[in-house]
């Protein structure tokens, strides 16, 4: 298998080349749904001349360079950054300057196989147990709102189907009196307590959407349909406890605001983590050094299980981040916690442009500067759109070439 390329000039391995390569052999084998076939064209087309784009000309030594549009699909590899960027830099304002905890949330192997016929139902199920966990022990141990925001992830380091929650929660809330109840430092709530409460609240929503009839129970699923077999399975999972568990607290919210970088807007596998492919198999790195090697249409069937429902979302906000509470309760807890701690005011995040080869802004527009002669600007002209003719047989390269205005 050959190394990923690189060096000066050279493009490095993308999850596009994979699908460029082997997508049209996977749609003729495979049922998608719309969602997947989607995000695989968009993936397909990211940054090409399929979409379109416009040429960078310097103003000042003449060096010019495409820049095709984005997809601006969620799954995208490419297209993750500057969303993730423009997030953090929209939700950071609204942290609380005290600690917090990162809380994990995963449902048990026994559920993935119907999770996965049932994604919305189910992926809605565990947001609603995880977050109804935390915000009623916040008022049974604290008697206060916590704030609290989650985060789906559905795949380990191998793209396998692994549904679990990640959750940034404050270390205490807002009491009715209006004052900041804070937990200790080093912990929240008690592990049992946090894993039962969760079983319990997940598995009363799964036997109220069964018994109503709402579960897909076809496929694998299909020996679920007998009561006996729904509730030998219940049983088995009410005998088990469920994995939950703290990670180390943050000290303050100037690492929560590095932590949300990280976490909102991954995907199953980043460009970044692939290492080599070819028609006998992708390579990417998992952790802790090690690789793992895929057939190509095993690796897009595993990318493709973690494509959402449509206009699902994947990271949601409660408790004193709730939307009705942001301008209200959330700035209440705010003064309290000014008012009675010696913390700084959270910084100011990084501007989202901020980068080496970002200029000033001139007239409220952002310019861009030559990256041959560092003085000029980069103007930016029009590039013409790919017709359908165009589009038709083999998929778009990776790398179109420069596209010329019209003399």
């Amino acid at each position: 298998m050959p190394a990923c390329p690189s060096g000066p000039g050279r493009p490095r391995l993308e999850v596009a080349d994979v699908f460029r390569a082997h997508g049209e052999a996977y749609r003729r084998t495979r049922v998608l749904t719309p969602q997947q076939a989607r995000a695989m064209r968009a993936i397909e087309s990211c940054r090409t001349a399929a979409l379109g784009g416009h040429l960078e000309v310097c103003d000042t030594c003449a060096f010019e360079r495409p820049a095709y549009n984005s997809c601006r699909n969620r799954h995208c590899p490419k297209c993750q950054a500057r969303a993730q960027a423009a997030w953090v830099e929209k939700h950071v304002a609204r942290l609380l300057p005290t600690h917090y905890f990162h809380v994990v949330f995963t449902l048990p192997e026994e559920l993935r196989g119907l999770v996965h016929r049932n994604r919305r139902l189910l992926f809605a199920l565990l947001f609603a147990a995880a977050a109804g966990t935390l915000l009623q022990l916040g008022q049974d141990r604290l008697g206060a709102t916590l704030a609290l925001t989650a985060v789906l992830h559905s795949w380990t380091r191998d793209m396998s189907f692994h549904p679990h929650l990640h959750c940034l929660v404050s270390g205490g809330g807002l009491a009715t009196d209006g004052t900041w109840k804070p937990t200790r430092e080093d912990y929240l709530f008690p592990h049992l307590v946090l894993s039962r409460l969760f079983r319990g609240k997940f598995l009363a929503g799964l036997v109220r959407l069964y018994e109503r009839g709402a579960l897909d129970l076809g496929g694998e699923c299909a020996p679920l349909a007998e009561p006996d077999a729904f509730q030998a399975l219940k049983d088995r999972l009410y005998g088990k406890d469920w994995v939950v568990y703290a990670k180390p607290p943050f000290a303050g919210p100037e690492q929560v605001y590095r932590y949300l970088g990280r976490y909102t807007h991954r995907i199953a596998v980043s460009n970044g983590r692939l290492e080599a492919f070819d028609d006998s198999g992708v390579r990417f790195r998992t952790k802790h050094g090690k690789t793992v090697t895929l057939r190509p249409l095993e690796f897009i069937r595993r990318f493709l299980l973690h494509v959402l429902p449509e206009g699902f979302h994947k990271i949601r906000h409660y408790g004193l981040l709730a939307a009705g509470k942001i301008d209200g309760e959330l700035e209440l807890a705010r003064h309290a916690l000014l008012a009675t701690t010696a913390r700084a005011p959270q910084p100011e995040p990084t501007p989202v442009d901020e980068s080496p080869d970002r200029g000033p802004r001139t007239s409220g527009i952002l310019t861009i500067r030559c990256p041959q002669c560092a003085v000029g600007a980069m103007v930016p002209h029009p590039l013409p759109r790919l017709g359908p003719e165009a589009r038709m047989g083999a998929a778009t390269p990776s790398r179109s070439p420069p596209l010329r205005l019209a003399s």
